[in-house]
């Protein structure tokens, strides 16, 4: 068992995520702007109202304080949070480099503004500390923190700001906007468990909390991580021609990752609680940009926290790192029923990303334009799609209405229109596209080989692709060229052209993760796979809070159903801590559990969970475990070493962009 839970932290990008600090080998030189790029920089500059400075003023409103460089250590010396390095490209008077769309390096411009800020009398934000903000309410006696970061070194070092500035009080409550792992995995950094096991600190979520936000990537977490390392190109050189930030933030920190579970929960719209004399009224918006989400309403300060569900992007329906898709109708909604709840009532809207907002015309104005782009990218995208068209045309085919085009806080620097667009149609139509030639498709190699025939050999398609690359036609240059490379995955002078090809698109890409993708695409095709060790495993506590439930259910998708046909085992594992037993079968090439004992299992594992906890976090090892008398077998141990056996350990360095 002890391989068990590699790469399964919540949000699996947190875990794939800690190899962002490994520096890569001399990597092939990247390539500058081609000329057509350059005119397509050009053209976004003159297509958008870039003398609109507002989100500046607001991104800087408010200022108190902040260190002159920022650079975050764990205990060992470790890097985990490096706002220098992007500070020694981006700048407020650095016009856009030719490498960069002018839109994002205008995000990243505002991302980049970091420090402690007061948000309102009694409500301050330290930014720019993580990809997400954290959040201090004055209480009576101390600090209400709202999501406090993803890890715990800079949720440490922003508490340590506000002491320094505001004077030193503790922390008396905790509030969980959602259940993603940027939102609470730096709790331990600025709260002792000890203190909420005596009651001294109240940790509040919304309902449901606790399940996803172990639970959510638990199943596909290895492929989420692996996708992970593009979408926030965690590999990638932070300068003009890398990484310039993730667009809802610059990218994520590389700390220690933890979790406290809730003392209390809330669940119901208009659900009050008062915080050491805090007033907050609740909204519960499920199934928006998280499974479980809430808003949450302060009277007394006429402020409004709208969590994750709007910031200054438009956000994902579907993030490209994997996940299920969400609710663009659904997530409308919450909004408009924001807007009927408190928008009269409201002076200033602040969240977990980005900077705040102040003044009820200007907040009823973006609240309005928010609930319209998810609301427009719903409906349009279902419109075209009851007319036949696929995801795919859909969004070639989808435009924002000029007062969303220009409409900065929903310009697509996380999320984009197009890939929003097939995720709505992705969450009606699914994978097919009724087209019965897309049925049964060819995989990607076998097909490409058909492919590079038909066109007359790789020789011919790199000739003519060179042609319409001159043509800053990559697009299709890529669509072409990735034929020839998995086709051939040793062509060289393919792998050169497509990632010439993935580089262009990712300068001109307005997304960040776009940039990233495409940028890291390129990086493997001129490189290879990064030369690394695998991802980390799950945190500590994040394994702790997995109930068996959960590790059976990863287990069955580790089982290799080919491996496993033909064969009949059953385990009972007995839980001596939780008094629970349960009965696991391989059968039918298939892994199931009941929460019971069989009498006539093959052999019994009777434990603590804590002992288990042990072995999957490689304290120990399971003979290590049986030795100490914490791990006894009963029956025929070696049908567990077979069963082990069956289960597959997923390599994170997979493929992508070679077969």
């Amino acid at each position: 068992m002890h391989h068990s839970l590699k790469c399964l932290t919540a949000a699996g990008l947190a875990c794939a995520l800690l190899a962002s600090a490994i520096a890569q080998a001399a990597p092939a030189p990247t390539k500058p702007a081609t000329d057509i790029t350059k005119a397509a920089q050009q053209a976004v500059l003159a297509a958008l109202p870039f003398n609109d400075k507002r989100e500046f003023d607001d991104a800087q409103r408010g200022f108190i304080a902040k260190p002159d460089s920022l650079t975050i250590k764990d205990a060992n010396g470790k890097v985990v949070w490096d706002l220098e390095s992007y500070k020694q490209f981006i700048a407020l008077d650095k016009p856009a480099p030719d490498s960069v769309n002018p839109s994002l390096w205008r995000n990243a411009q505002l991302n980049i503004q970091y420090g402690l800020f007061k948000v309102t009398d009694g409500i301050y934000q330290v930014r720019g500390y993580d990809v997400s903000n954290i959040t201090f309410i004055e209480g009576k006696t101390g600090w209400i923190v709202f999501d406090p970061l993803l890890s715990t070194e800079p949720a440490k070092a922003a508490y340590e700001l506000v002491s320094q500035h505001l004077g030193k009080k503790p922390v008396v409550a905790v509030v969980y906007s959602h259940s993603h792992i940027d939102h609470f995995g730096g709790v331990r950094g600025i709260v002792d468990e000890a203190d909420v096991k005596a009651g001294k600190v109240r940790i509040i979520a919304p309902e449901g909390f606790s399940e996803h936000a172990v639970s959510e990537n638990v199943i596909a977490g290895n492929a989420m991580a692996r996708r992970a390392i593009y979408m926030f190109g965690a590999l990638l050189p932070r300068n003009a021609q890398g990484g310039v930030g993730s667009g809802l933030g610059l990218t994520v920190s590389n700390g220690t990752i933890t979790l406290i579970q809730p003392t209390e929960f809330v669940r119901k719209t208009g659900q009050e609680l008062e915080v050491d004399g805090v007033k907050m009224v609740f909204q519960m918006t499920p199934g928006t940009e998280a499974p479980v989400e809430m808003h949450t309403y302060f009277p007394d300060h006429k402020a409004m926290w709208m969590a994750e569900n709007t910031t200054s992007t438009m956000h994902n329906v579907l993030t490209l790192r994997g996940a299920q898709v969400r609710d663009a109708l659904q997530w409308s909604k919450y909004i408009g029923e924001s807007i009927a709840l408190f928008g009269d009532k409201t002076e200033v809207r602040f969240q977990s990303h980005h900077w705040p907002q102040w003044g009820q015309a200007q907040i009823d104005d973006y609240l309005k334009k928010q609930r319209a782009i998810y609301k427009y990218i719903h409906d349009q995208s279902v419109r075209l799609m009851n007319q036949g068209y696929t995801g795919e045309e859909i969004a070639e085919a989808i435009k924002l209405p000029p007062e969303l085009e220009a409409f900065w806080p929903g310009r697509g620097y996380y999320g984009t229109l197009k890939h929003n667009a097939k995720a709505v149609y992705q969450r009606y139509m699914g994978w097919y596209d009724a087209n019965p030639a897309n049925l049964d498709k060819l995989p990607p190699q076998p097909a490409a080989k058909k492919y590079v025939e038909y066109m007359g050999g790789s020789a011919a398609v790199l000739e003519k692709a060179k042609v319409d690359f001159a043509k800053g036609e990559y697009r299709w240059v890529a669509e072409a060229v990735k034929q020839v490379v998995f086709a051939e995955p040793d062509n060289t002078a393919a792998k050169n052209l497509l990632a010439d090809s993935y580089e262009q698109l990712g300068y001109q890409a307005e997304s960040g993760p776009w940039r990233s993708i495409y940028l890291q695409g390129a990086f493997e095709l001129r490189n290879g796979k990064p030369a690394v060790g695998a991802a980390a495993t799950a945190s500590p506590d994040v394994i702790r809070a997995m109930t068996p439930e959960m590790l059976f259910d990863y287990l069955a998708v580790r089982l290799n159903g080919e491996r496993a046909a033909g064969k009949k085992l059953v385990l009972n594992y007995n839980f001596t801590d939780l008094g629970k037993s349960y009965a696991l079968t391989v059968e039918n090439g298939v892994l199931t559990y009941e929460a019971k004992a069989d009498a006539k299992a093959d052999v019994g594992l009777t434990m603590s969970k804590t002992a288990l906890e042990d072995i999957q976090l490689g304290k120990a090892t399971l003979e290590q475990k049986v030795a100490a008398g914490e791990l006894k077998f009963d029956g025929n141990p070696q049908a567990f070493g077979e069963f082990m056996g069956l289960l597959d350990k997923f390599d994170f360095w997979f493929d992508i962009v070679t077969p």
